[in-house]
């Protein structure tokens, strides 16, 4: 038995759930998202608990048992308190900026500037230049978002200039020794 897929999820207060024909919607105060139920897997309601369940021990059940459940979790977990990723920009002349209706201007060493759109349900905040906060509902597009940013200028190991994650470490390399 997946020890992901067993637990329960509990429904906090003011969110909504609807399970019909192997669709789940999960309503909060955020906004609304909705997924389908991959495979054969069960999910059912009780009250203010949510259950996934698998109808067998199957391999492709087991797979999907613990992914449904952590998915459908997510969904609950981002319309009540949503999610966010933070990229940190390093680099002399590197620098973000909001522009306009929800777009991101990137300077990152290019001939051009980067502009970026925000996909839909995404949020962008630039407290300082080299910072960049992404916001949003859905887990997996926040984190897409920040994947797209981040591979416009990944950090060198050289100097570490770049877009990296808040926190994320990266391994610097011993430039050429010089003659002496």
């Amino acid at each position: 038995m997946s020890r992901i897929g067993k637990s329960p999820i509990a429904i906090p207060s003011g969110v909504e759930v609807t399970i019909a024909q192997g669709n789940v919607t999960v309503k909060g105060s955020k906004g609304t998202l909705s997924r389908p139920i991959p495979g054969d897997i069960i999910v059912r309601k009780e009250e203010s608990i949510i259950f996934v369940e698998r109808p067998n021990d199957e391999r492709d059940s087991r797979a999907l048992h613990g992914l449904t459940r952590t998915l459908v979790a997510n969904m609950v977990e981002g319309v009540t308190t949503g999610f966010v990723k933070e990229l940190e920009i390093v680099g002399v002349g590197y620098r973000a900026e909001p522009q306009g209706d929800n777009k991101l201007r990137l300077a990152l060493g290019f001939s051009h500037p980067v502009l970026i759109d925000a996909p839909e349900g995404i949020t962008f905040e630039v407290p300082v230049p080299t910072r960049v906060i992404i916001k949003g509902i859905n887990k997996e597009v926040v984190g897409q978002v920040a994947a797209n940013i981040r591979s416009i200028r990944k950090p060198e190991p050289y100097k570490g200039k770049g877009v990296r994650y808040v926190g994320e470490r990266v391994i610097r390399k011993a430039g050429k020794a010089g003659k002496k």
